[in-house]
């Protein structure tokens, strides 16, 4: 018997495991995702076995791996696990290995639970647990105490092919692996609002790039670069992102020219609606992501988004929709971009903003404004001219 049980990371999935027929298929994206995750550090290997993924890993980089693991979809629990032989000796050295470390860390009592998937091992569920809380009272005489309860810490013994014998679990992101739910393309307007959205979305399994429209001198090059941190937080999520920066300047100037002061900020929008779909048919993607929460401003009301949606027939996916701006910024701060969003570099929607704008055009009115400005050949322009960067 080895000195030591080998230590590996567990890795728990949960909605996949409900997918019956495309099991195979989530599983797959789930285990690619991981090891492009972690495609940079040495020596890390992926181990498959039925229900669960192992990572075996070198100490150093364990840190990293623990933080790395909360950013991929699809995974619902993770931590350290000891891998042992099959036999009752070595099930209780592992959690004895486990309950030091808990130990330490000022916890006091504790439970076994022990599920016994291979029936041939020779001792019940119950004996194997009754076995490792009897050499734990032992070992650890007067520091810690049986709760089955309300316990400080758990022991889980896994009995299959081999034994697996891990303590309580960090929570995973949850979701789906990204991929597994086709591609999209988010608008990102460098506010708090759209990154947010696109994580949302990135946890139900979509794909993204993202679309930003830039309109120098309006728009300082900060204002860019802002854009370029944000798709690289949300790419933390998603793997691989790119951005398509859209030259917006003469498309606003054109409609500041011709449209009502009070039917800018709407016209805008749908421009920039109209580019996002036809860059999103050229890629074949299936559907656009907005940052859009229901009445938060005056393009965001039933009648404003009824026209914007006029401007594609795609599915255009709102995750914010029912969020108010302390649930949106909650979340913000917890995925890691609040900070950027709110730097003081607005985008073009906002310096373009008028004092009183439309709330509820009349779908035949502002489809008129809009016709008015002829903004087709400034459109087609803008597409040519889109800068796609890698991040």
């Amino acid at each position: 018997m080895r000195s030591n049980p080998e230590k590996l990371i567990l890795i728990k999935y949960g909605e996949l495991a409900l997918k019956k027929g495309n099991r195979e298929r989530f599983e797959r994206k789930l285990l690619e995702n991981i090891r492009e995750k972690f495609k940079g550090y040495k020596g890390l290997e992926v181990i498959k076995t039925w229900g669960r993924i192992f990572l075996r890993f070198g100490e150093e980089n364990a840190e990293d791996i623990m933080k790395g693991l909360g950013e991929v979809f699809g995974i619902v629990g993770f931590g350290i696990a000891y891998v042992t032989e099959k036999s009752i000796e070595a099930i209780v050295k592992a959690s004895k290995l486990l309950s030091e470390e808990a130990i330490r860390n000022g916890k006091s009592s504790f439970k076994a639970e022990v599920r016994r998937i291979d029936k041939s091992f020779p001792q019940t569920s119950y004996d194997i647990a009754c076995a490792i809380g009897d050499h734990i009272l032992d070992s650890f005489k007067g520091a810690c105490r049986v709760d089955v309860h309300n316990p400080d810490w758990c022991i889980y013994v896994e009995v299959r092919e081999r034994v697996y014998v891990y303590a309580d679990m960090q929570r995973g992101a949850g979701g789906l692996p990204v991929g597994t739910s086709g591609k999209g393309i988010l608008l990102l307007s460098g506010g708090i609002d759209s990154p947010v959205a696109g994580y949302m979305m990135s946890k139900r399994g979509l794909s993204l790039d993202t679309i930003y429209f830039h309109s120098p001198p309006y728009t300082s090059p900060m204002a860019l670069e802002k854009v370029k941190k944000l798709s690289a937080i949300l790419k933390r999520y998603n793997n691989d992102i790119k951005l398509n920066v859209v030259p917006f300047t003469a498309i606003q100037e054109r409609i500041k020219e011709r449209a009502k002061s009070k039917d800018v900020t709407l016209l805008m929008r749908a421009a920039m609606v109209k580019i996002a779909d036809r860059v999103a048919k050229r890629k074949s993607y299936a559907c656009l992501i907005t940052g859009e929460s229901l009445g938060q401003v005056a393009s965001q009301t039933p009648e404003s988004i009824r026209f914007t949606d006029n401007m594609t027939d795609l599915p255009v996916f709102r995750p914010l929709i029912g969020l108010d701006k302390e649930e949106i910024i909650a979340m913000a701060r917890r995925i890691g971009t609040f900070e950027t969003s709110i730097l003081p570099y607005e985008d073009c929607c906002t310096l373009f903003a008028p004092r009183h704008p439309t709330v509820r055009p009349r779908l035949e009115d502002i489809s008129n404004a809009y016709s008015e400005t002829n903004l087709e050949e400034l459109i087609q322009s803008a597409e040519m001219e889109i800068d796609t960067l890698t991040i």
